[in-house]
C-alpha cells in the first residue's frame, strides 16, 4: 500500500504535527445570494459544509476555541493550518478579506493559510492579495470541483462551467499558490467510469492536492429531499473503498492526498450511516488498501 498521505506531508515539510482549525469568514456565497443563485448546492448544509468551523467575529478568538477543541490530543510544540471553511472564503473585497487573513496568519504557531472557495470567485485583486500572503507563510487554496461532468454539475447546481475551474487553477499556480481540489465520490446519476474520468482530470490539472468526499446526505438540505423520494442511493461502505481506490491508483504519486472520505456532523446525518463512525471507516478503509496493495499513480496516465 502505498499514498501521499497529508499527514506525512505536513510533517516532513514543517517538521512537526500540524492541524487544520477550521474558521469562519466569510458567510455567504453568489450561489446564495442570487448572484448565481440562491439555494446554494444541492448538498450543502446552512453552515455551507462549514459544520466542524468555529465561530465568532473575531479571528484570534475563533483560533483559541479552535485550538481548545483539539487541545486533548495536540503535542505542545504543534504546528496549525488556518482553514477557512465554510462558504466562499474570498467572496468579498479585499479590504475585508486582508484583515481576516492576515489575524489568521499571524499566530507563530500557524504554519500556513488554507483558503476554500469557488473558482469563479477568484478575481484579479484576490489572487494578487493571496500571492502577497504566500509571500510570507504557505497559502493553499481549495476548489470545489466535485466532478467535471456538466449533467452532474447542473443536477449540483455548482453554478460554473469546468472551463472556470481550468483557468482558476492556471491563475493560481501561476502565481505558485498551491491548489487542491475537491472531488465527490458517489454522485447521483455517475457511473464508475465517470467517477475514473474526473479523477484521471484532476490527476492531470496541475492541481497539487485532492479531496475525497463520500456522497453524505444532512438533514436540510435539498439532496435530503431527493433521497427521501427515492431517487437515488448512498454507497455501501466497500463499494466507496473500491471507488475511492480507483481514483487514488489514477494520481500522479506526487500529489497530495488531505481526505479521504467525509464527515458530516452526525446529529445530521441521514445516510450513509455507517459514515458516521469516522475511526472505523479509516481502519477499515487501511485494512481495504494493504488487501488489494493499493498505490498512488499505478494507473496514472501522465500528461
Amino acid at each position: 500500500m502505498y499514498y501521499h498521505a497529508l499527514n506525512d506531508h505536513l510533517r516532513r515539510r514543517f517538521g512537526r504535527k500540524v492541524y487544520k482549525l477550521s474558521l469562519r469568514g466569510v458567510t455567504t456565497c453568489p450561489n446564495r445570494d442570487g448572484t448565481v443563485g440562491t439555494r446554494g448546492c444541492i448538498f450543502c448544509s446552512d453552515s455551507g459544509s462549514g459544520e466542524f468551523a468555529a465561530c465568532g467575529a473575531d479571528i484570534a478568538a475563533q483560533l483559541r476555541d479552535a485550538q481548545r477543541r483539539v487541545a486533548g490530543k495536540v503535542p505542545p510544540d504543534a504546528g496549525y493550518i488556518a482553514y477557512f471553511q465554510s462558504f466562499t472564503n474570498t467572496y468579498a473585497p479585499v479590504s475585508v478579506l486582508r484583515p481576516l487573513f492576515s489575524a489568521a496568519m499571524a499566530p507563530q504557531d500557524v504554519v500556513a493559510l488554507s483558503v476554500a472557495t469557488r473558482p469563479d470567485c477568484l478575481s484579479d485583486d484576490v489572487l494578487d492579495l493571496l500571492s502577497e500572503l504566500n509571500q510570507t507563510k504557505p497559502v493553499w487554496v481549495e476548489l470545489g470541483l466535485q466532478t467535471i461532468h456538466a449533467s452532474t454539475a447542473r443536477y449540483l447546481r455548482r453554478g460554473y462551467d469546468l472551463h472556470v475551474f481550468d483557468e482558476a487553477v492556471g491563475k493560481l499556480k501561476a502565481r505558485g499558490i498551491e491548489t487542491i481540489v475537491h472531488q465527490i465520490i458517489g454522485l447521483p446519476g455517475e457511473t464508475e467510469e465517470m467517477i475514473c474520468q474526473t479523477a484521471d482530470y484532476i490527476a492531470r490539472s496541475g492541481a497539487d492536492g485532492v479531496k475525497f468526499h463520500l456522497l453524505h446526505v444532512l438533514r436540510g438540505t435539498d439532496l435530503a429531499a431527493d433521497y427521501a423520494a427515492g431517487s437515488f442511493q448512498t454507497l455501501a461502505m466497500e463499494d466507496y473503498f473500491r471507488l475511492l481506490c480507483g481514483c487514488i491508483e489514477r494520481l500522479p504519486p506526487h500529489m497530495v492526498i488531505h481526505r479521504m472520505t467525509g464527515d458530516g456532523a452526525k446529529r445530521d446525518l441521514i445516510a450513509p450511516l455507517w459514515s458516521g463512525d469516522k475511526k472505523t471507516v479509516l481502519n477499515a478503509l487501511r485494512r481495504y488498501m494493504l488487501q488489494h496493495d493499493i498505490r498512488q499513480g499505478r494507473l496514472y496516465g501522465g500528461t
